[in-house]
């Protein structure tokens, strides 16, 4: 069976005027949902109240803090209706892993149990699409709309070739959500209207947290200082801490001083942990660690170890070399 490399969002338009004002006044109050992030929503409401919509937009700032709520409330004002079910003009595309020859999104590996061994990306030829898509006119709404998640994500070969569709012109509009805007080309981010978005404060956080029904992280000292003001790695965090085997985390609560106890964990967590909880554990030892040692040589070597392993370097050698080297 051949699998979507994209994620497409239909539509449908309102049906009168004042089903239109409803549907505008309705959007225009979710803004309120975004917590601690009146930056945005002033340039929201501006663009809509002047109806200037850029060509392209980046959306950047840490994960969890927004940004795809955001999108999606924008993209509610653009085309007129709450409902983004299904429409013809909003394509969302997200990052995508290679599996036997097919382009697999998240939710769809995780479904079938399998377990990557490289971070995704935004592929070549979802770019492709996301050009054919725009040389198209608008089929119900003022314009198409592109959403690209994880923008930071894409190959060398798909950010040339989206750089080349930001060059032309389009009746439509492009929206780049990144955490870590940094990595895209400059020339990329240069013809994108920046939207940033800020890490919460404390009180913001719990107003959050309470409101998506999970207050009690609140009570995880190790959670809410991992997530840094991100509400949603509060909550990534949290279940990918009860994800973890529980002796695996007891077994690593001080780096192992044992060579053949190191060898033993080091394989046991290239066997039992996918690349994503990988690259948690080396988050979660960061901090465990420093509470614990207060040594920055720790910190240093985890963070060499996430480095070497997002380079695609073997994960049992990089846990050895991290556990041995010392």
């Amino acid at each position: 069976m051949s699998l979507p490399t994209t994620v497409s969002i239909p539509v449908v338009p309102t049906a009168n005027n004042r089903e239109h004002a409803v549907s505008k006044e309705r959007a225009i109050d979710e803004f309120s949902s975004l917590i601690g992030q009146s930056t945005a929503v002033s340039l929201f409401e501006g663009a809509i109240a002047t109806n200037r919509i850029a060509p392209a937009y980046l959306f950047a700032g840490v994960d969890g803090v927004g940004k795809t709520l955001a999108a999606r409330i924008f993209i509610a004002q653009l085309v007129d209706t709450d409902n983004l079910a299904s429409h013809p003009d909003l394509l969302w595309v997200e990052p995508t892993y290679l599996h036997q020859g097919e382009l697999v999104n998240q939710s769809d590996l995780a479904h079938w149990e399998v377990k990557p061994k490289s971070p995704p990306q935004i592929r070549l030829e979802q770019i492709r699409v996301v050009t054919q898509f725009l040389s198209c006119c608008a089929l119900t709404a003022p314009c198409k709309v592109v959403v690209i998640q994880d923008a930071d994500r894409m190959a060398a070969s798909a950010a040339n070739a989206l750089l080349k569709t930001l060059e032309e012109p389009t009746s439509g509009s492009i929206i780049l959500i990144s955490s870590q805007p940094q990595k895209l080309l400059p020339t990329i981010a240069s013809r994108c209207q920046a939207i940033p978005f800020h890490r919460l404060n404390g009180s913001s956080m719990v107003r959050v947290l309470e409101r998506l029904g999970n207050a009690e992280i609140i009570n995880d000292s190790s959670i809410v200082a991992l997530a840094a003001g991100s509400p949603g790695q509060a909550i990534a965090h949290y279940d990918r801490m009860r994800s973890m085997p529980k002796a695996l985390l007891e077994q690593l609560e001080l780096p192992p001083t044992n060579a053949l106890n190191a060898m033993r964990l080091a394989k046991e967590i290239d066997t039992m942990l996918d690349f994503e909880r990988q690259l948690w554990l080396l988050d979660y030892l960061q901090y465990r660690w420093w509470q614990a040692l207060g040594n920055r040589n720790w910190i240093e070597k985890l963070a060499a170890a996430k480095a070497a392993l997002l380079k695609m370097a073997s994960s049992r050698l990089v846990w050895e070399v991290l556990w041995l080297g010392n």
